[in-house]
């Protein structure tokens, strides 16, 4: 009996290492894009995919034909979302500066949804499930977050140069 435990624990190992080897560029690279870090310093990120891959590995033997990537994204974005408290947010602007890049100047609610929706490809419907908010909100939130992306704030104006005197 220990015997066969042994090599079901080793086969579950192995396919959790190969998962990780798999998945775990493109979860971190997603929550990476989630925390607005930059990609070479991304402890936040790091921490997030740690989490969501120690997760997985928890309910592994309960997959049952679930998709382990979809799972890990699921748990990656649920704890985001749960850090953040992006629904307690709404008086961040948008326009203060944050390092991080391009997605510094979304919310972390547009991230979340700009990530899943365009990054990861999932559909409004599963997007608006996943995050407990309707669809056309996740549409709006999608919506929002990619015109401040290709069309972002413009910065105050530049001084105006002073008027040169003239010689009487």
């Amino acid at each position: 009996m220990r015997g066969k435990q042994a090599s079901q624990g080793a086969r579950r190992v192995r396919e959790f290492e190969a998962f990780v080897a798999g998945a775990a560029g493109r979860l971190l690279h997603a929550a990476t894009l989630l925390t607005a870090e930059a990609p070479d310093g991304n402890p936040r990120a790091r921490r997030l995919l740690t989490l969501s891959l120690a997760h997985t590995y928890a309910c592994w033997d309960r997959l049952q034909g679930e998709d382990p990537y979809v799972r890990a994204r699921t748990y990656l974005a649920t704890r985001f979302a749960r850090e953040t408290a992006w629904h307690r947010q709404r008086s961040l602007r948008r326009d203060r500066p944050r390092p991080g890049g391009t997605l510094a100047a979304l919310t972390a609610q547009e991230r979340l949804v700009l990530v899943l929706r365009v990054f990861d490809g999932v559909a409004e419907e599963q997007t608006a499930a996943l995050l407990a908010l309707p669809v056309e909100r996740v549409r709006t939130i999608c919506d929002r977050a990619t015109a401040t992306l290709l069309h972002p704030p413009r910065g105050p104006a530049p001084p105006a140069a002073p008027a040169k005197a003239t010689a009487p």
